[in-house]
């Protein structure tokens, strides 16, 4: 994982990841709330960052850029050999009212050069767009551009706002066209017509469907639109939220045959807390062809080793209810009940660090879940599981020491759905790594988030008024995230990692 070391936690802004031919994943963020560079950092399997030189600075006084440097996208470059970076600039004359989108060079991903052909930097203007003329709300949305190429042209897409409709609704996905003499307006690629902006926008080919990408502010989610053709009309699932709540910025990236999702993540759900960039996810479509997220390949790498159920501790009821039971049925099968009220099952884990899977199911209609870093009295995290109404949340619940008349935590930090199975069984994975949290149920994470409550204590089973079951469960111990730390010398930073972490 990755996150902000300097004066203040929460530096980290707007991400993009470029994939090169060797494999490595090279990061490229926003620095908040200055937006005076672009940062870079570099990593062999997407969870352990090492910063490099930085990519991009603010241009000079009375330059386009001069004032801020906004989101960003890395690809090849299109005309020729080396990469190419289009961003968003803003200059100081216009007082942050007018967002324009420039282009940068480099041979190499690490020495960059500002280079603004195709009548470069473009604005926002009508018809199709608003313009200083036809602006309600004082400041122009045109930022967070993605190069796309499609049928052998290249493609801008842009966080904009259409010229038409109410104020806070004319958010849509701008898109320009390269041109001989330069980039084109064209009409909007898609206009929800209900947000006020759709933030970092992409778009990405799966199975001959095409899927656009955006953040929304309203909510703090990323959202998702298909159609068949590019260029076509988009539509929405029933529910479109790719990531749950806190998760921002999200961009896509190709590694091989896998598409992977990159963003960061509000701690507590506010832009001025905490911010850290978990792993990455793996995009995949199911048989109706809704986006869904799979857990990223590469844990499976880091496995160190591999603890099977018959081999773990047997669980302790911690609170004590006369009315709970447990018993070992088989050596990969626990039956947990409780009549009456709540009980919870505990273990020690075998390291900080892990991977739990396993099957988990539930006779008649109470509640159940599980518990993680839960101590003696029951404080820690509990993730609730509801198999009749398809709920899933992430919640902290415990003892508040710190005020009497208010003795208790009880916080939902994430909610998510579920399809039901009428079996009542899921198949579950938790990944607990530092202090990134990720539930997947099927096969389809649906939980990703990062909080620094608990960080000690046992991990187990919650049971009220039901009768559940855990079968062949395993625990897979994985190595603690590393800190990241820039290099003396960043111009050599990227020779030094290769060398220190061969292909």
């Amino acid at each position: 994982m990755y996150s902000g070391s300097g004066f203040s936690n929460w530096e980290i802004g707007d991400v993009d990841v470029f994939i090169d031919e060797q494999g490595i994943h090279h990061l490229f963020h926003l620095i908040i709330p200055n937006h005076d560079y672009i940062a870079h950092a570099i990593s062999r399997d997407g969870l352990s960052w090492k910063r490099v030189k930085n990519a991009l600075w603010v241009g000079d006084p009375g330059e386009w850029d001069d004032d801020m440097l906004w989101t960003m996208h890395v690809s090849k470059n299109s005309a020729g050999e080396g990469y190419e970076m289009y961003y968003t600039g803003l200059k100081r004359k216009d007082k942050g009212i007018m967002q324009k989108i420039g282009r940068a060079v480099s041979p190499d991903l690490i020495h960059w050069t500002k280079d603004n052909k195709y009548g470069l930097p473009l604005k926002s203007q009508a018809p199709y767009y608003e313009g200083s003329t036809n602006n309600p709300r004082e400041w122009i949305s045109f930022r967070d551009p993605f190069k796309y190429q499609f049928e052998g042209e290249d493609y801008l897409l842009i966080c904009a706002r259409s010229a038409i409709g109410p104020t806070y609704r004319r958010g849509c996905i701008g898109v320009a066209k390269k041109e001989p003499e330069g980039f084109v307006l064209q009409k909007a690629l898609h206009v929800p017509y209900v947000y006020d902006d759709v933030e970092c926008p992409c778009v990405v080919e799966i199975k001959g469907m095409h899927y656009l990408l955006g953040s929304i502010r309203e909510d703090i989610k990323v959202r998702y639109w298909f159609s068949p053709d590019f260029k076509g009309e988009y539509h929405a699932f029933h529910n479109n939220v790719l990531l749950p709540q806190g998760n921002y910025a999200a961009r896509i990236v190709r590694e091989g045959d896998f598409f992977l999702v990159y963003n960061f993540y509000f701690i507590g759900g506010n832009v001025n807390t905490h911010r850290v960039i978990p792993p990455p996810k793996q995009l995949d479509t199911d048989s109706t062809g809704r986006l869904v997220l799979k857990t990223y390949h590469h844990w499976a790498s880091i496995y160190q080793r591999t603890i099977l159920q018959k081999n773990l501790p047997v669980p302790e009821p911690i609170l004590g209810n006369p009315s709970s039971n447990f018993v070992q049925e088989k050596a990969d099968k626990w039956r947990f009940g409780c009549r009456s009220g709540y009980e919870v099952f505990c273990f020690d884990k075998p390291s900080k660090d892990f991977v739990w899977e396993g099957t988990l199911a539930v006779e008649g209609m109470g509640k159940t879940g599980f518990v993680l870093e839960c101590d003696k009295e029951g404080t820690g995290y509990y993730v609730s599981v509801d198999f009749v109404n398809g709920y899933v949340q992430f919640r902290a619940w415990g003892f508040n020491e710190k005020d009497v008349k208010n003795n208790f935590i009880f916080e939902n930090l994430q909610t998510n759905q579920f399809e039901i199975i009428d079996t009542k069984e899921i198949y579950f994975k938790i990944i607990r790594h530092g202090n990134y949290f990720e539930l997947s149920i099927n096969e389809v994470v649906k939980l990703t988030l990062l909080d620094f409550k608990y960080n000690d204590g046992k991990i187990g089973i919650y049971v009220c008024s039901a009768i559940v079951s855990l079968n062949d469960s395993k625990i897979h111990v994985i190595p603690e995230p590393q800190n990241e730390y820039a290099t003396a010398d960043p111009n050599k930073a990227f020779d030094e990692y290769l060398k220190k972490t061969p292909l």
